[in-house]
């Protein structure tokens, strides 16, 4: 019985054309969501990063002074020594996400073009 299921399992389930057409466009949709997720992100940490790096001569200089942050839509008033921590939390934790999302297109990626193996899909130009 074990034989029978390991043949079953290499060859790709019967598609129709317009079935393949739908996964192949799902698949194209994913990876463009998650390349503009990533973008996003990146320019993101990007940002944080670029107020770190103006935050850092103030902590040196002037850890108490005054500095503002945006928290949910309210403007908050805060110190450079205790916002540049929190900043750089959230870099990080960005930067995480970045790298999950980045595993996962890489996934995904590998997934699109084992299917468009099976299928022998190849682009054509037009």
């Amino acid at each position: 019985m074990s034989t029978a299921k390991t043949k079953k399992a290499a060859k790709p389930p019967a598609l129709s054309m317009q079935e393949i057409q739908q996964t192949y466009n799902r698949f194209q949709g994913d990876l463009q969501t998650l390349a503009n997720k990533i973008g996003e992100l990146e320019q993101e940490a990007e940002e944080h990063t670029l107020v770190l790096t103006t935050l850092d001569e103030a902590l040196a200089e002037e850890p108490d002074r005054k500095c503002f942050r945006l928290v949910g839509g309210v403007l908050v008033e805060r110190t450079v020594k205790d916002v540049v921590p929190a900043l750089q939390t959230n870099r990080d934790g960005i930067r995480k996400v970045i790298a999950g999302l980045a595993e996962q297109y890489k996934s995904k990626e590998e997934e699109f073009d084992s299917f468009k193996q099976e299928y022998n899909i190849r682009p054509t130009n037009v």
